[in-house]
């Protein structure tokens, strides 16, 4: 009888033991193979005429580089959505739910459902004979949407339009936002503190285990 309970035991303390190696090989493996999540980081693209007139956002002001980055984590939010000198039709975008209101916001300017500030303080309301005129991909969402307050989607083409044109001109100038934003998705962002995956720490391996 106890053989038997001797043999038992040996029997559940291997269990017991092979359990216990399994669970810890297991979380050895996602310890060694953990890799952080890759960051948000996408393009769309941007035309904004005035009067006719297209807006080159050609002042370095408009630009954010090196300087965008915070520390500690922190994104700051210049960094969540802005532009870089090489591309001014070129918007990157660095997290969830980023509106183009906001981006606006860190450029300086205002934009409203039916107005327009620039970093200069010059406002465009719309009267009589002036309109605020809205594409998305090609198509008219003037007075459909508040442009300030829609989330910029990866690949989007977003025209801005003020004064005084007709359906053929407004088409023109949707058609000629750009459409590199999908090129533009394939590249390494230009401010160190690009998107991407990044090694992991100690702390990330072990929050990873629970």
């Amino acid at each position: 009888m106890r053989q038997k309970l001797g043999f038992l035991k040996s029997q559940n303390a291997i269990l017991i033991i092979g359990i216990l190696l399994g669970a810890l090989t297991i979380l050895a493996i996602r310890f060694v193979t953990y890799s952080p999540p890759e960051a948000t980081h996408y393009h769309a693209n941007l035309g904004v005429y005035i009067n006719g007139e297209r807006e080159t956002f050609n002042d370095p002001r408009y630009y954010q580089e090196v300087a965008v980055c915070g520390g500690d984590g922190v994104m700051l939010p210049e960094q969540r959505a802005h532009l870089h000198g090489d591309e001014n039709s070129v918007v990157h975008v660095h997290d969830e739910a980023v509106t183009w209101g906001q981006l606006f916001n860190n450029i300086g300017w205002t934009v409203g459902s039916d107005f327009i500030v620039t970093d200069s303080n010059t406002t465009y309301k719309e009267d009589a004979g002036n309109k605020l005129n809205i594409f998305i991909n090609g198509q008219n969402f003037t007075g459909i949407t508040n442009i300030a307050n829609t989330v910029i989607k990866n690949t989007d083409r977003l025209l801005i339009s003020f004064g005084v044109a007709n359906e053929e001109t407004l088409q023109q100038q949707a058609d000629s936002v750009a459409a590199t934003a999908a090129e533009f998705n394939t590249k390494p962002d230009p401010a160190s503190c690009s998107a991407g995956k990044t090694d992991a720490t100690l702390t990330d391996r072990f929050k990873n285990l629970l």
